[in-house]
């Protein structure tokens, strides 16, 4: 069975959320470079400015899209909870699409 097609505020949220875990993923490589390795820290000066600004994005992206699609307060608090720890958003957005929580109707939008 396919999950329903996303909405554009669905669309946005799959982006936050998928920018969200790459920036994590390019934040602990640079970690375990500069801390495991003893090597430089380029990568974590880099990726920890990109995570910054993705999880800003992110948790601006779920505010808007959880009004928006009319989410209910358990599954707004759990997308902003995803953010914590890493990579938590990814599966977090996929289970989203599949319940189909990523594809409702849209406040104030025609559909």
């Amino acid at each position: 069975m396919r999950a329903p097609a996303l909405s554009k505020h669905g669309r946005l949220f799959a982006a936050a959320a998928i920018i969200e875990g790459i920036t994590w993923t390019g934040l602990l490589i640079g970690m375990w470079i500069k801390y495991g390795l003893d090597g430089s820290h380029l990568g974590v000066w880099l990726f920890g400015r990109l995570h910054g600004a993705a999880f800003i994005f992110y948790l601006v992206a779920t505010f808007l899209v959880g009004a928006r699609l009319r989410w209910p307060g358990w599954a707004l608090l759990l997308a902003l909870l995803a953010a914590i720890p890493p990579l938590v958003t990814i599966p977090l957005e996929m289970w989203f699409r599949r319940s189909g929580r990523l594809s409702r109707p849209e406040i104030g939008l025609a559909q």
